[in-house]
């Protein structure tokens, strides 16, 4: 069965101003790009899909991943990653630490296996036992990437990710995340303020309007 993500009749709402409403539908490997101003209900969007909604917002309408309905469940149990504008590592881990924190329990040696593995996939061999405060913003950005992989996530949400990186290591991030979303056949949505990102998607663009 392909994967997918689905938003059925969203009202989003601030207080009792309604910030937008939503149907959409995303089947694994594709990525859907939220686009729009400040104050026009982005963020928010992504948190009521993790189930995190902040006080002061409410919302009406369901989410479906793989056809289950997710939308009273708590946040643990959506199996939805989320790659954040900071790549937000411990300091107090390793880079195997971070990335196996993330990972389902199992078998420790396997566990390590699989991280070396990938690791080197992504042009990071070698760098298990590196402390991540002495990794380039690109080499963290990339262990950001793995550490939500490697926790097997049914959906995976992107909140500005490449924005604080340079332009040619935003290129190079930016079709890493992707191909990796489209190997792993995983439904995706992302928000950002480029157009170049949403280009580079080659999904479709939802634009939101300024809210009132």
């Amino acid at each position: 069965m392909q994967s997918s993500l689905q938003i059925k009749n969203l009202q989003l709402f601030r207080q009792k101003e309604e910030l937008l409403s939503l149907n959409e539908h995303v089947n694994g490997g594709d990525i859907l790009t939220i686009m729009g101003p400040s104050g026009s209900g982005k963020s928010s969007l992504l948190n009521w899909l993790i189930g995190t909604l902040p006080t002061g917002f409410s919302a009406r309408g369901e989410v479906f991943l793989n056809n289950n309905n997710i939308s009273e469940l708590p946040a643990h149990l959506r199996h939805i990653g989320v790659l954040y504008q900071d790549p937000l590592l411990f300091s107090h881990l390793s880079v195997a630490g971070n990335i196996a924190f993330a990972m389902p329990k199992g078998n420790k040696k396997l566990r390590l296996e699989k991280i070396d593995n990938a690791l080197a996939q992504i042009g990071l061999a070698g760098m298990a036992n590196r402390h991540p405060d002495n990794l380039s913003g690109g080499q963290q950005a990339r262990v950001a990437l793995l550490r939500m992989l490697l926790s097997e996530p049914k959906a995976i949400l992107l909140d500005e990710p490449f924005s604080k990186l340079d332009a040619q290591l935003r290129e190079d991030t930016r079709e890493l995340v992707f191909s990796q979303i489209r190997t792993y056949k995983l439904p995706a949505i992302m928000v950002t303020h480029d157009n170049s990102d949403a280009h580079a998607a080659n999904g479709k663009l939802v634009t939101l309007k300024t809210a009132v």
